[in-house]
């Protein structure tokens, strides 16, 4: 077996967040000596995909950013409009080509960090309070690594016991159009315009990076996400009818699924006290909006904390309890249909305050500012709701 003091098993957002930010050593201080693996081009490499957070002043991967916007917009059904500025923060998006050509680049040429091509296939506790992480290279060769500390970004094999599970399901299009047909200020965050389910929710998303240019995608909340000839016929009917964009040619197209759901992913894998979960797999997915890159941030900076000071390193719950206490009984509400849910949203953004509603949605409110949120929404279904959840069992995935 090699050895390592640290393995990082994926090298997506997560996996390369914490390779940037773990320490490169100080005097009479080595270095850890890491080891980024990331699976080989095939199914188990993700595809590209987009990355949207907020933040205030400049930030640490600027360089990567697209597009950023000052300006949110939220649409309802019937053609009434919410607009917010969100100033000083700006809503950034970083596509996940940029980020990662990006974090390649400043971790070149690290003497303490090697990159591996592999499929890993375990992770395992070894008597001596270690992990072993085994796999194979692209051409079988075979991996064999013992590690002091493992943070392993992989999805678990089974989702978690939950007692709800919906899904934010989506398909985009990088648009050009033939005219001058977007805002370059303004973010359609959600425009319910869309065609509405029977169960869950939908919405269009608009991020302009230009007078012609923009990422669209179509939304849903719900049990199961949709088929791809089902998400162009919804795209298609969003660009034209809705947002009635004529001529225009789809550059590229983007799709994924994120999990909402109030089962508790575990940050420790079972049996392992050195091998941690990070990312969607550790928790940092935001389960009522779907948001995970500041989350992934918080984490990251963290865990570098941490081995900095020769603390354990576990990663700390990205969201605090009462968020997720709250997300619960939202997501409950929703999965029920006791709250309708474009009235619901569209209700938050023009009653609450941008600032307040930013730090509610990062899980940084106080409890009285948590109330004064909760009482702009729909009070007594919500109440209903949260009193039902105690008596509610976990169930788990079929």
């Amino acid at each position: 077996m090699a050895e390592a003091d640290i393995v990082i098993v994926g090298a997506g957002a997560a996996g390369l967040s914490l390779a940037h930010r773990l320490p490169s050593g100080a005097p009479g201080r080595p270095a850890p000596a890491v080891a980024l693996i990331e699976p080989p081009e095939g199914p188990l490499r993700p595809p590209a995909r987009t990355w949207c957070f907020w933040e205030t002043g400049p930030g640490r991967f600027d360089a990567a950013v697209t597009a950023s916007w000052q300006w949110l917009r939220l649409r309802g059904r019937n053609g009434a409009v919410v607009l917010r500025s969100i100033a000083p923060a700006r809503y950034k998006m970083i596509r996940s080509d940029d980020f990662e050509a990006l974090l390649h680049r400043e971790l070149e040429g690290r003497p303490d960090l090697e990159r591996v091509t592999a499929t890993v296939s375990s992770v395992s506790a070894l008597p001596d309070g270690t992990a072993r992480v085994r796999g194979a290279g692209p051409a079988g060769a075979p991996l064999d690594l013992r590690a002091h500390w493992v943070f392993d970004s992989r999805p678990p094999a089974r989702p978690p016991a939950a007692r709800t599970r919906l899904l934010q399901h989506f398909r985009g299009w990088f648009v050009r159009a033939a005219r001058p047909v977007f805002e370059p200020g303004v973010v359609d965050l959600m425009d319910f315009r869309t065609r509405q389910p029977e169960h869950g929710l939908s919405f269009g998303y608009v991020l302009p990076t230009g007078r012609r240019t923009a990422l669209v995608e179509y939304t849903g909340f719900g049990p199961a996400p949709l088929t791809r000839e089902a998400y162009e016929r919804e795209l298609s009917e969003y660009t034209g009818r809705v947002l009635g964009l004529g001529a225009m040619e789809v550059l590229s197209a983007e799709q994924g699924v994120i999990p909402m759901t109030d089962g508790v992913f575990e940050r420790r894998a079972e049996g392992a006290g050195c091998v941690f979960r990070i990312g969607t797999a550790g928790g940092a997915t935001r389960p009522s909006t779907g948001y995970t890159f500041a989350a992934v941030q918080r984490q990251s900076e963290a865990v570098a904390r941490a081995l900095r000071a020769g603390r354990c390193p576990e990663p700390p719950a990205p969201h605090p309890l009462r968020a997720r206490l709250m997300d619960a009984v939202l997501l409950r509400a929703l999965d029920t249909g006791r709250v309708d849910g474009p009235e619901l949203f569209l209700r938050l953004f023009d009653r609450v305050p941008a600032e307040r509603l930013l730090r509610f949605l990062d899980g940084r409110t106080r409890l009285r500012e948590d109330l004064a949120v909760g009482v702009r929404t729909p009070v007594l279904p919500m109440l209903r709701t949260a009193a039902e959840l105690p008596w509610l069992r976990p169930r788990p995935a079929v």
